[in-house]
């Protein structure tokens, strides 16, 4: 056998067919495992070992790859279900669900079509979790359902090699006609509150107003009765004045001042004038009060004095004249007898 002038033997092609064949032996051993994937190794069947990404080398015809398995992390539509809450109101939910395989032997050999068991799974425990919750916790406590079903169903998956990253709940949707309910209770809830405000600062305004009137109050007696002492301290001082004067009239008069006796009878003289004639019930007042008719009054008090301190000596050394006594209203006054 012969190609163009070259010669080929038997043991020469046996040669060729060998080379070939190591060839294609270290091409079928040969296995590279894209980035984000894991290989499981199956001899006769059997799991050996899984491939990592990149080159690997394995037994050919005689190690097979298994499963293809996508260790990135995935995420799953959890479709709207009918949910019944514990105070029997029907709703609508959905969700998300993320997940991450790490161990690709057991999520390829512990469970058959993993992501319909994770559906399932996390489909159940929605309905559970919010079945145990009335339709106002589920509203507003979404975050603490989140957290119970990542929970709840990590802990259910764990055995298949999968770790749940994060369930969240998309869209809660009550009936029209609950929802129409929850609008009006939402609006009287706040009407309430309105109202509860209003009364309440009425109140604080009263309170406020009760308080300021009371300082007024007390303020106004404080006041009073600083008056009241000032007026009682002035009065006890005219008072001690009234008295010092008395005394220093007294000692005059105990000494023999005759002056300081006419001064002083002749003051308190005037002053009952004075209150007289300004007295709210007297309204015509007629009296003798020109200077000659106080001074003879005057005169005749001294004489009076004169007598009790100096004996009649001062009597019969100059005899007094009376004074004049004021005339009564509608009589003309007389002329003293000279005689």
């Amino acid at each position: 056998m012969g190609f163009d002038g070259f010669a080929l033997d038997g043991l020469s092609i046996t040669l060729i067919f060998l080379g070939i064949l190591i060839i294609l032996v270290l091409f079928a051993g040969a296995k590279t495992v894209p980035q984000g994937y894991n290989y499981t190794i199956e001899r006769f069947g059997k799991y050996t070992r899984t491939l990592k990404p990149g080159l690997n080398i394995i037994v050919p015809f005689i190690d097979t790859i298994g499963k293809k398995i996508n260790v990135m992390e995935q995420v799953l539509d959890v479709p709207h279900q009918e949910v019944i809450t514990r105070d029997n109101a029907s709703i609508t939910a959905n969700g998300v669900t993320f997940y991450q395989i790490l161990d690709a032997a057991a999520a390829a050999y512990e469970v058959a079509n993993l992501e319909n068991a994770i559906l399932n799974l996390t489909m159940t425990n929605i309905r559970t979790v919010m079945g145990s919750m009335d339709l106002d916790e589920l509203l507003s406590h979404r975050d603490e359902i989140n957290e119970r079903l990542l929970r709840v169903v990590d802990t259910a998956v764990s055995p298949w090699g999968v770790k749940i990253t994060r369930i969240e709940i998309k869209d809660i949707d009550p009936p029209k006609d609950l929802v129409d309910s929850m609008g009006r209770q939402m609006k009287a809830e706040r009407e309430k509150r309105a109202t509860i405000l209003e009364a309440e600062g009425s109140r604080q305004a009263a309170i406020l107003k009760a308080e300021g009137e009371k300082q007024a109050q007390v303020l106004e007696a404080e006041g009073r009765r600083e008056a009241a002492f000032r007026d009682a301290e002035a009065r006890e001082r005219s008072a001690e004045a009234e008295a010092k004067a008395t005394q220093m009239v007294s000692d005059a008069i105990a000494s023999g001042n005759v002056q300081a006796i006419n001064y002083f009878v002749a003051n308190n003289y005037i002053e009952a004038l004075g209150k007289l004639a300004t007295s709210p019930n007297q309204k015509v007042l007629m009296l003798p009060v020109e200077a000659s008719s106080v001074i003879g009054a005057i005169g005749g008090i001294a004489e009076i004095a004169r007598e009790t301190f100096g004996g009649g000596e001062a009597r019969q050394a100059q005899p007094t004249r009376p004074a004049a006594r004021p005339p009564v209203a509608g009589q003309t006054p007389r002329e003293p007898n000279p005689s």
